[in-house]
């Protein structure tokens, strides 16, 4: 199954998402996952391991399992290299990195500037030098409007076929449309049924944007979990919402358990085809070939009640935010 998206190229409903896998194991989980049935890999260069992806890659294609025109790539462009003229060089070195010629999709990652940081000097850079005590982040003072530009110059210059955006809001992506030769084609956000964001979600679909869900699962991480453990107090529950705080784990929510039960699924397939059903593409990742396989499974459908309960499990909970982590960038307040 797959999306199409406004330039015409489709993308694939389910990809493997390449955030937080070690360096290690990068390489012969991309491969596996091609085994499985994967065709779409989201990559990024702050997750540091494109590299080993792009090692992964190349032993599939060298074995005959897929060629290059089967696949759909995506990667990212970091903060720090914003500038127009730091655009080219830091894709280039992506590409580099993977050994391909062109992505199919390449986003601006984070809808702010950061202080320039030579790869030379290290890379990836991430939010700041992690051999200082302070998460104290340097801005630089480069509009949105002049990256966008550059990133239009990267498909004119067939180094991606499509450009997009990830963590923009409504604001941003309706000036963005303002001016935009080459408008975007998706919008990657976090999206879980504890933070649904509908509006933007249908602002994007409405204006031609497809929407692809990370964090699917929400929280499954130590660091998500001690990101959720500092934001409770800041949260505003619904009146229908129970005083007391959501399990951590949407995958042990009653809910989705009984609609796992029900239709002789797992959990994680619930998630996914919930977020899937509503026309959001997912990306998420595993391990375990079993559950590459079952992540692929979308021939099936839950019941319109079974995905209006889950949505209404919206808490506006969000655990990808920088602030949360102690970093000083309030990018979504």
């Amino acid at each position: 199954m797959s999306l199409q998206l406004s330039n015409g190229h489709r993308m694939p409903l389910t990809g493997y998402g390449l955030w937080n896998i070690s360096t290690a194991t990068c390489a012969e989980q991309v491969y596996h996952a091609i085994k499985a049935g994967y065709r779409c890999f989201d990559g990024a260069s702050d997750y540091g391991n494109e590299v080993e992806a792009g090692q992964g890659l190349g032993r599939a294609i060298a074995d005959g399992l897929i060629t290059r025109e089967e696949l759909f790539i995506t990667s990212k462009l970091w903060p720090t290299f914003h500038d127009p003229k730091h655009v080219p060089p830091a894709i280039q070195r992506q590409l580099s990195d993977w050994g391909l010629e062109y992505f199919d999709l390449y986003f601006i990652h984070f809808p702010i500037s950061l202080e320039y940081v030579d790869p030379a000097v290290r890379y990836p850079p991430g939010w700041t030098d992690p051999s200082c005590e302070s998460k104290t982040v340097t801005l630089s003072k480069v509009a949105l409007r002049d990256t966008w530009k550059a990133m239009e110059i990267l498909v004119d210059l067939n180094l991606t076929r499509s450009i997009s955006v990830s963590n923009f809001n409504i604001q941003l992506l309706g000036d963005l449309l303002c001016y935009a030769r080459i408008p975007p084609t998706v919008l990657q956000i976090e999206h879980h049924p504890y933070l649904t964001q509908p509006r933007l979600v249908d602002f994007a679909q409405r204006n031609g944007i497809a929407v692809t869900a990370y964090c699917c699962f929400g929280p499954q991480s130590d660091a998500a979990a001690a990101a959720l453990a500092k934001s409770r107090s800041k949260l505003r529950w619904k009146k229908s919402a129970p005083p007391t705080s959501p399990p951590l784990s949407l995958l042990e929510h009653p809910l989705i358990r009984v609609a796992a039960q029900r239709h002789a699924k797992t959990p994680s397939q619930v998630l996914l085809r919930w977020a899937t059903q509503r026309g959001v593409a997912v990306i998420p990742k595993s391990s375990s070939l079993v559950h590459m396989q079952q992540n692929l499974e979308m021939q099936w459908w839950l019941a319109g009640q079974e995905v209006e309960a889950i949505s209404a499990l919206d808490l506006g909970l969000r655990f990808n935010d920088p602030v949360l982590h102690g970093y000083d960038v309030p990018i979504f307040d």
